[in-house]
């Protein structure tokens, strides 16, 4: 079945043009705003050929696959007659009111992170490539320490595409940040070009605000602040360059907005944001080394165990999304992310828990808990695992407590042994390759198997026959 096939499937399956809102994709879901849920067949949207699974909520999430769920979501928006914003000229007024009163539901705090989330989610495939080219030139020149010819234009070409997207990760994150807050994209990106220029040396020596012994410790310095500062920056672009907007001539508009609104918010973002921004993101780095990338054996098997058992818990009530900035922050400062392949195992312990459900399954003849697992368990492996949640443990309860309590062990052993990602993306075994050396991948490997294993383990203990048989 092909994309704009799938996407017509989902159409009339849930209910129709008239009954959508609006929809949206993450890194596996579709997520589809409808006016009245109930006019939703969750059940054939189950059944359908190319769906891993389906979360009965509203927004309506069905879950497609890293890659997949974009395809998709670009074919269903074609198809709905609906574009990014969830608004259109071919729905009527009632449906695009009912748009901005959904979006209206979250809570603030779900909001702020859902819409931080957005600005990193387009660049999740840039972050993975650049991650991989910048592992592949650090491998070369640990291979080849001298290599000439072909073997250095080839380091020297991985260097190129890795440091084209990641040394200048600040401006692609003002232009995604415009885009979210209705800043124009180009003074976004010029705003988080500013943090990155060689002028800010320059200007903090005047200051007398640059160390010269440890210039990360410049009250002001380029990349001071990161992407915390450039988030924040743009968000206050988007509103002075709408309230200058609206006072200037539209005969000036063109050159006097941007020119005013860099101006006011660009000296704002020198002088202010960036000093306070990056005192507080020195602050956050230090207490993310103390808890994720603590030397102290102890603290990292706790805080290890800790992470990957509530990660789960913290999806289903949408906190995840806040954890995105600090895998940006962690790559930005140490060059790789350590809490991404902590949180990895959280699905490693789903899919121990579901062979484990399977087992007991099997042995009371309930057919169709395998049949649902057999068809789930390959996503899970390679780290999509909502088909296991949605599916099998947290419909039954317990075993979603189970499967938390088995990742746990393969996130503190990621933990201790001080695994880090180059990129953060799908998780399972597909993330090997993201893993920063070969010793890293092993024990990430590694990881996995344990929470598997002890997954499977507390499953085993935890559930009885009769709550198989009556899943």
């Amino acid at each position: 079945m092909t994309h704009e096939e799938l996407a017509e499937k989902i159409v009339t399956s849930v209910g129709g043009k008239d009954n959508i809102i609006t929809a949206e994709n993450c890194m596996t879901r579709l997520r589809i705003q409808l006016k009245d849920i109930t006019k939703a067949d969750c059940k054939s949207l189950k059944e359908t050929e190319g769906i891993l699974g389906v979360m009965e909520d509203n927004p309506l999430q069905i879950i497609l696959g890293p890659g997949k769920a974009k395809k998709v979501c670009e074919a269903f928006q074609t198809t709905a007659g609906i574009n990014k914003t969830g608004l259109s000229t071919e729905q009527n007024w009632e449906q695009n009111k009912a748009f901005i009163k959904a979006g209206q539901k979250d809570n603030i705090l779900k909001q702020g992170l859902r819409t931080i989330a957005n600005i990193f989610i387009p660049m999740i495939p840039a972050i993975i490539a650049a991650g991989l080219f910048n592992g592949l030139a650090s491998l070369l020149g640990q291979v080849y320490p001298n290599a000439t010819g072909f073997l250095l234009i080839l380091k020297n070409l991985f260097s190129l595409f890795g440091g084209a997207f990641l040394g200048y990760f600040a401006i692609y994150t003002g232009i995604n940040a415009a885009h979210q807050f209705g800043a124009t994209p180009a003074l976004g990106g010029m705003i988080g070009g500013a943090s990155i220029g060689a002028q800010i040396i320059n200007i903090s020596k005047q200051l007398g605000l640059y160390n010269v012994d440890v210039p990360l410790n410049s009250i002001l310095t380029t990349g001071k602040g990161g992407i915390i500062g450039v988030i924040i920056g743009v968000w206050i672009l988007a509103k002075i360059e709408q309230n200058i907007r609206k006072r200037i001539p539209d005969v000036l508009d063109l050159i006097v907005t941007p020119l005013l609104s860099i101006l006011i918010v660009g000296i704002t973002y020198v002088f202010i944001l960036m000093p306070v921004t990056g005192f507080l993101s020195d602050i956050l780095v230090k207490v993310l080394s103390l808890l994720i990338y603590s030397q102290n054996a102890v603290i990292s098997v706790i805080s290890g165990y800790v992470l990957s058992a509530l990660f789960l818990p913290m999806v289903l009530l949408g906190l995840h999304h806040g954890l995105i900035p600090i895998y940006a922050i962690q790559l930005e400062s140490l060059g790789g992310v350590t809490l991404f392949p902590v949180l990895a195992m959280a699905g490693a312990g789903q899919v121990g828990a579901a062979l484990a459900i399977y087992i007991k399954a099997k042995r009371i003849h309930n057919v169709r808990m395998q049949k649902t697992i057999l068809g789930a368990l390959p996503a899970g492996l390679l780290g999509v695992g909502e088909p296991l949640i949605y599916g099998v443990t947290l419909p039954m309860g317990k075993p979603f407590i189970t499967a938390g309590l088995g990742a746990g062990f393969g996130g503190a052993f990621v933990m201790l042994m001080h695994v880090m990602a180059i990129a953060w993306g799908p998780s399972g075994l597909v993330a090997i390759p993201l893993m920063r050396t070969p010793t890293m991948m092993l024990h990430y490997f590694i990881g996995l198997i344990v929470a598997y294993i002890m997954g499977f383990i507390i499953t085993s203990v935890g559930i009885k026959d009769n709550d198989v048989a009556n899943a």
